[in-house]
């Protein structure tokens, strides 16, 4: 490897940290009722993407469980929370049926691999260093938009260490394709 690459590389790693960090600096915690959401971000996702993902940390600091859904996105046609588990090697994801509950006390953590909220049919990519807003409703504590500052492509999580957790291909620019209608399930080989 010659050392322009290796200096390239460098500097490509270095300027995509550079973009999580601002990312979640810009970060915005955001409260309705006894609900508090931290950490909202999404990734970046390449031309031509049909669909990207956002995350987010959701702690019901209230006595009664409260479930939440995304009623609509700025950047997509279509938002929805979609949990995902492997089984023998294949990523399923599945829309969570109902809205995703949190209990009293819990706190719940949507990220890459995990439960997560998808924006399908984008209207436009999702651009580094850009916000993505989100419509999320809860069914106790009503309805709050929440803006989410959108970080690199293979960005990982925080407090995660980089490279964790991907729904897309970095290097060769595919993302998955998906349906969502209710019971539909999305399958994946993990490589």
């Amino acid at each position: 490897m010659s050392l322009a690459s290796t200096t390239c590389k460098l500097m490509m790693a270095t300027t995509a940290m550079a973009l999580a960090a601002s990312a979640s600096a810009r970060a915005k915690d955001f409260d309705i009722g006894s609900i508090h959401i931290s950490q909202p971000w999404a990734r970046a996702t390449p031309k031509g993407a049909s669909s990207g993902a956002a995350y987010m940390t959701i702690t019901n600091n209230g006595t009664t469980p409260d479930r939440v859904s995304c009623v609509s996105s700025d950047a997509s046609e279509q938002c929805v929370i979609h949990s995902m588990t492997t089984e023998n090697g294949v990523m399923k994801m599945r829309p969570v049926a109902g809205g995703l509950e949190i209990k009293p006390g819990q706190t719940v953590t949507l990220q890459p691999s995990g439960l997560h909220m998808m924006l399908e049919h984008l209207k436009h990519p999702l651009t580094a260093g850009g916000t993505v807003s989100a419509k999320l409703k809860f069914e106790n504590a009503g309805t709050i938009d929440v803006q989410y500052p959108i970080a690199a492509i293979g960005t990982a999580a925080p407090g995660v260490t980089q490279g964790g957790g991907t729904m897309m291909d970095s290097h060769s620019g595919n993302s998955m394709q998906m349906n969502s209608r209710p019971g539909d399930t999305m399958q994946m080989n993990k490589p």
